[in-house]
Order: structure tokens, then C-alpha cells, then sequence
């Protein structure tokens, strides 16, 4: 039985997920996630065979959640279904271990070709995908590198959402201090001025929804 973990904030989202898997003989959902936070939580105690994911969640968006679970549980294959089509999120989805990403407009189409692409470890394109991804490969411009590292985004992502220092801190388990070192860093890097910039730029690089 292949075991397949939901990840998406939206409960219409997985519960329309669970109803195109449930034709599908020989797949199981082993368990949802709500965050991109539990979804790494969950994959890494259950290390279920695929793992379909939103990429903008709550607590950890999913492309540093996918990050986080091709470091911790590799055996987990990823696949995103999001209703967002930037291109800097599927180029930095796929650099970050995902197989497939798919617009969930083109669900009913496309995910569960995907899935079974994905479960025999190959890779699977829509047409919009494969373009980005081929504008790349044939020497076309890419995303800007990020400036943050995977900590700091986790932190910008938080505070973008409303957290405090504090909230910060026990979210991530690490020292006010540690919090508050990473958001001067943060400020001196992306050259903001406060709060209300650090939830602009967040926004604008598709960290959270607006």
C-alpha cells in the first residue's frame, strides 16, 4: 500500500485531494497537515512514500518545508499542488527536491499522472513547468539567489505572519537573543527599516499569502 501524506491549510483543498485518490487502488492517506511546519513533522515520523504539499502555507511555506524533508526523510517524494504559478516558486520548489508541481486549476488533468510519475521516482512536467524549467536550462535568466538563509526566511516568514520575538522563539526552539540576532541580520541584508517592510518583502517573494 502506498502511503500518501496531505499538506494544505485550505480544508476544501485535502479534502478534494482525498477524493481523487480515493479511486485509486493501492493508495492509502496515511495523515494530513495544516502547516508547512507539521507537514516536515509529520513526514519525518511517519516517512510516508509521497508527500502532496501546497507551497504557501502557514508557519514554513513549502518550498523550505520540501527543504526540510528531502534533508530529514529522502525516501519522501514531493509534490506540489498550488494555486500559484510564479515562476520564481517553481524554480525554487524544484531546486528544493520536488518532482512535480502542478497548478491545482489543473488538478482533475494532472495529479495523478503526476503522483505516478513521481512515485517511480521520475520526474513529471506540466507544459507551463517544463517551459520555466527549459528557459533556464537554455541559458535564460533564473531567479536571483536568495540573499536569506533557510533560518532567517523561517524568521521573516513568522514575524510576517504576526508572531513576536518571543513567539519566535519557542516556535523555533532557539534563544530571544538568537531571534533577535537573526532580525537585525535580516534588516541589515534586505536593507529594511521594520516590521510593515519585512511583511512587504514577504509578500513579494511569495514567503506568505498576502
Amino acid at each position: 500500500m502506498t502511503r500518501i501524506l496531505i499538506a494544505d491549510d485550505h480544508d476544501i483543498a485535502r479534502e478534494g485531494v482525498r477524493a481523487l485518490l480515493g479511486a485509486h487502488q493501492g493508495w492509502e492517506v496515511c495523515g494530513e497537515a495544516h502547516t508547512g511546519r507539521e507537514a516536515v513533522q509529520r513526514a519525518i515520523e511517519w516517512k510516508p512514500d509521497l508527500l502532496i504539499m501546497d507551497v504557501l502555507m502557514p508557519d514554513l511555506n513549502g518550498v523550505d518545508a520540501a527543504r526540510q524533508i528531502k534533508r530529514e526523510a529522502p525516501g519522501t517524494e514531493i509534490v506540489v499542488l498550488s494555486g500559484h504559478e510564479d515562476e520564481s516558486l517553481i524554480y525554487h520548489a524544484f531546486d528544493a527536491g520536488v518532482r512535480a508541481y502542478v497548478p491545482k486549476r489543473q488538478a482533475r488533468e494532472h495529479l495523478i499522472p503526476a503522483i505516478e510519475a513521481v512515485l517511480a521516482h521520475k520526474p513529471y512536467l506540466t507544459p507551463r513547468v517544463a517551459e520555466i524549467l527549459m528557459r533556464e536550462y537554455r541559458g535564460g535568466p533564473a531567479p536571483a539567489a536568495d540573499p536569506l538563509t533557510a533560518r532567517e526566511r523561517e524568521i521573516v516568514q513568522l514575524l510576517a505572519e504576526g508572531r513576536s520575538n518571543k513567539e519566535v522563539s519557542s516556535v523555533l526552539e532557539i534563544g530571544i537573543k538568537t531571534v533577535e540576532t537573526h532580525r537585525a541580520s535580516i534588516m541589515r541584508k534586505l536593507n529594511l527599516n521594520g516590521l510593515s517592510d519585512i511583511v512587504v518583502y514577504a509578500i513579494r517573494n511569495k514567503i506568505v499569502e498576502a
